[in-house]
């Protein structure tokens, strides 16, 4: 089974049809204002409604308060909540709503221990590190750190572009990719070339 694509930082409806009809698995919305990719749950709920049934619907979220997240989870009714901020086991399974935890690959983490605390249903989303970024830094990160077995859905994001994805998906085999400014013309904007040729490549690896 090829891996999954997820297109992340989607900012409008017309950037959701196209990502689908290239063939993204899964979309992500940034819910978040620090973010150049940042919809409001407005926007986001405009987006979610051309999201078809066989697209997964993330809505990313960073630090966010409980009244927020229950708000997108009510509004938006995404699939799966991404959680890229520093929010605790707790905070983030009190919702009893299903979610992905990021891990950003700070120096000495232990990712055995940071996945037995969050049992994420949606997986573990490993992204660069970045003292005041949560995500969106296009950079990559050493893929070699990453546990060559699991038991876990593996998400790699990082740095991905067109070039580098199906090398990381030899060298990784994660179970879906995700990428965000590897497919922009600039910040906030896909380009519809670049989203088929990260897509296509990603399969075919």
């Amino acid at each position: 089974m090829s891996v999954r694509v997820k297109i992340c930082g989607i900012t409008s409806p017309a950037q959701a049809t196209m990502a689908q009809d290239a063939g993204a698995d899964a979309l992500g919305l940034v819910i978040y204002p620090k973010s150049s990719r940042h919809v409001d749950i407005q926007k986001a709920t405009e987006i979610r409604a051309v999201i078809g049934p066989q697209t997964t619907a993330v809505v990313l979220l960073v630090n966010a308060d409980e009244a927020t997240v229950r708000r997108v989870i009510t509004e938006v009714k995404p699939d799966l909540i991404q959680f890229h901020g520093d929010e605790t086991p707790a905070f983030c399974q009190q919702f009893g709503f299903p979610f992905i935890r990021a891990i950003r690959m700070r120096e000495g983490l232990d990712i055995d221990a940071e996945v037995s605390a969050y049992k994420a249903e949606g997986g573990f989303l490993f992204d660069a590190w970045s003292e005041d970024q949560y995500g969106g830094t296009g950079h990559q990160f050493d893929w070699s750190r990453l546990p060559s077995s699991r038991d876990y859905p593996l998400i790699l994001a990082g740095g991905l572009t067109p070039d580098n994805v199906a090398s990381a998906v030899t060298t990784v085999r994660p179970e879906m990719v995700d990428v965000s400014g590897g497919v922009e013309s600039s910040p906030g904007v896909k380009d519809p070339a670049k989203v088929q040729s990260f897509i296509s490549n990603a399969k075919q690896a």
